[in-house]
């Protein structure tokens, strides 16, 4: 089964979209699989994350903003703002697709 999910934003920032992504498994009514996500989009990307303590992403946006930060002179590439080519880098860095093994418990 493929499925497209689309993710609205409104600027920068980590998005949680996991209750998109099991509502998706659920409905594939599948007991055991793979999921593979890929983003479609070039300056995007997608991680795992654990959502326990909600500064671990205060924490990461932070450190990716050090790593790669807005703005850097030396990036030609700006047609849609100085967060641009930053965003571009940025997704280089982390990825692009993801494959996640899944056992559906509510199955058998």
């Amino acid at each position: 089964m493929q499925s497209t999910l689309t993710i609205q934003t409104s600027a920068r920032g980590l998005v949680n979209i996991i209750s998109k992504v099991t509502a998706t498994l659920l409905n594939a009514d599948l007991r055991t699989g793979l999921c593979h996500l890929f983003i479609q989009h070039t300056s995007a990307s997608l991680l795992i994350m654990e959502k326990a303590d909600p500064d671990v992403l205060v924490d990461l946006e932070m450190f990716i903003s050090d790593l790669v930060p807005d703005g850097d002179p030396r990036y030609r590439h700006t047609a849609e703002g100085p967060d641009d080519m930053p965003a571009h880098v940025r997704s280089m860095l982390t990825a692009t697709e993801l494959t996640i093994p899944v056992t559906n418990p509510y199955i058998s």
